[in-house]
Formats: C-alpha cells, sequence, structure tokens
C-alpha cells in the first residue's frame, strides 16, 4: 500500500471515529452493561453491576492489550481522551503504554523509599512484629542490636540504596570476634530489607541473605571458632564462693546471688519486679512471657 493511500485510510477512520463519538451526557445515560466505542481505541465499558470505567484497547507488536484508564467518578469523558491520545502517542512510537506506566509507578515507589532509611524500616518492622513476638524483650534486643551495630553504619542511609557492601560494614568487625551476634545481625538486617521490599522501598535480591552470596564472602560461624563453656563450680568450693561473693557490694552480686538460689535464667532475674514477689508466702511468680 502505498503512502498516500495510507494517509487517506487513516483520515477516513478519524472520520469514523468522530461520528461514532461519545457525549458527556450519553455516558451519563448510559447503563446496559458492554463496551461503547469513542473512537480511536478509546471505550467506556459499562460492568453488570452498573459500574462505569475508561478502557484503552490496542494492538502493539501483534499482541492485543486491553489498558484501564480509570473509573468515569473520577476521570471524565474529555479526560479519558486526552489519556488514551497520550496512550496512542507511545504505541506510536513503538512503546507500550502499559510498560510505561507500570515504569512510572516504579519510579514513584523508588522515590517515596528514598524518604525511609534503615532505620525507619527497622523501627517500622519491629513494631509490626511486636504483637507476635513471646515477649516484650525480644523486641528490645532487635532495637540494641540494631541500634549498636547497624545503625551508625547504614540507619541514615535509605533503605531502597542498601547494598552488599554496608551490610559487610556492619557485620564484618564483629563476625570473627562475636559470631553469634554478628550471625544474628545479619539475620535481622536480612529480615528488614524483606520487609521493605514487599512494601514496595526497594527492589531486588537481598544483599543480607546468607546462602548462595555472604556465605561467599564470610566464614561460617561455626567455623570461626568453638563455644568455649566455663566449667561448673565444684559444689565443695560453693561456701567459699558464696562467702566471697556476699562480700561484695552493690546490686550485680545481688542478683547473682538471687539467680544462684533460685536456678533462675538471667534475663529472669534482671526483669524481676516487687510485685512478681510474695515475702509473706516466700514464693516468686514469673510471668509466663518472661519465661523462656
Amino acid at each position: 500500500m502505498r503512502l498516500f493511500e495510507i494517509d487517506i485510510l487513516t483520515r477516513i477512520f478519524e472520520l469514523m471515529g468522530s461520528i461514532s463519538r461519545l457525549s458527556a451526557l450519553g455516558v451519563k445515560r448510559m447503563t446496559r452493561p458492554g463496551f461503547y466505542c469513542d473512537g480511536a481505541g478509546l471505550y467506556l465499558q459499562i460492568a453488570r453491576g452498573g459500574s462505569k470505567s475508561w478502557v484503552f484497547k490496542y494492538c502493539l507488536d501483534g499482541r492485543k492489550r486491553q489498558m484501564g484508564l480509570g473509573g468515569l467518578n473520577a476521570i471524565s469523558l474529555a479526560e479519558a481522551r486526552e489519556l488514551a491520545t497520550a496512550a496512542r502517542s507511545l504505541k506510536a512510537r513503538g512503546i507500550d503504554p502499559i510498560d510505561a506506566r507500570q515504569e512510572q509507578r516504579r519510579e514513584r515507589r523508588l522515590e517515596r523509599a528514598k524518604a525511609v532509611t534503615f532505620a525507619h524500616a527497622a523501627q517500622a518492622y519491629i513494631e509490626a512484629n511486636r504483637a507476635g513476638w513471646k515477649n516484650s524483650k525480644h523486641a528490645e534486643q532487635w532495637s540494641v542490636t540494631i541500634a549498636t551495630y547497624v545503625a551508625p553504619v547504614m540507619g541514615r542511609i535509605s533503605v531502597a540504596d542498601i547494598d552488599t557492601g554496608l551490610v559487610l560494614k556492619a557485620i564484618e568487625p564483629i563476625w570473627k570476634s562475636k559470631p553469634e551476634t554478628a550471625s544474628r545481625v545479619r539475620g535481622r538486617i536480612e529480615a528488614i530489607l524483606d520487609w521493605a521490599k514487599v512494601r514496595g522501598y526497594r527492589e531486588g535480591e537481598n544483599p543480607a541473605r546468607w546462602r548462595g552470596h555472604l556465605q561467599k564472602l564470610l566464614p561460617a560461624k561455626t567455623r570461626v571458632r568453638a563455644v568455649q563453656h566455663h566449667k561448673a563450680l565444684p559444689f565443695r568450693q560453693m561456701p567459699e564462693f558464696m562467702g566471697t561473693l556476699r562480700s561484695q557490694s552493690g546490686t550485680a552480686p545481688l542478683a547473682l546471688e538471687f539467680a544462684i538460689l533460685t536456678a533462675a535464667r538471667t534475663g529472669e532475674v534482671i526483669g524481676a519486679t516487687w510485685a512478681e514477689i510474695d515475702l509473706d508466702q516466700q514464693i516468686w511468680t514469673i510471668p509466663a512471657g518472661r519465661m523462656g
């Protein structure tokens, strides 16, 4: 087909489109479900429930596509025509309008994410999961480890910009000296970044993941050093030890003695309150939420 013939056909289609164009009043009065053409790929869609929306139908690279432009309650006929014109302009340049819109949304999400720092994401993650953790101390442990080891390195950096280098900068200094703590910190960073990705604040792989990633850069914590437990004190030396302990001043010696006499865990002793202790009955009742 020659160029002038294509031009004639284009003008015919435009004329047909203008003849069949909808009107604002007609659109308002329409009630029967179906698609109603306004011309050049723009349609009014009326659903069975009566809702009305705009749709732009087009074909690109042999693929038929249907792009929603919004509901009639938010987008007028004139606005729908403008949106359809913009979509046709993209299509004429070989750009898929749906793909272009998705890319714009992705860019907007990333722009919003720049305002979300790692510190903000960490706090939001802790608050979101606090109710599901067995006790409040667990949330405190998260906050303390993040504030101590992670925040100084990446707390003020956008969560979208956290990469492997920053993760290593946070955990490498303690990986050999405190392998257990470092492993927990890594896991917590990974969880926070996963949360941020689901929220749309970042994209791509998680730079704090261990399997297939950091395991190639850091030795396994079990190989860093063997855990050395303190030897148990022979029971025959207990009288001498308790005498020495009681000669010390301060709260710490008293707390240690209390832990020994009650066989309680350190965390349970540190978190004890007078409300838990009945002096008359000589009973200490530890709340279930603080045990374990």
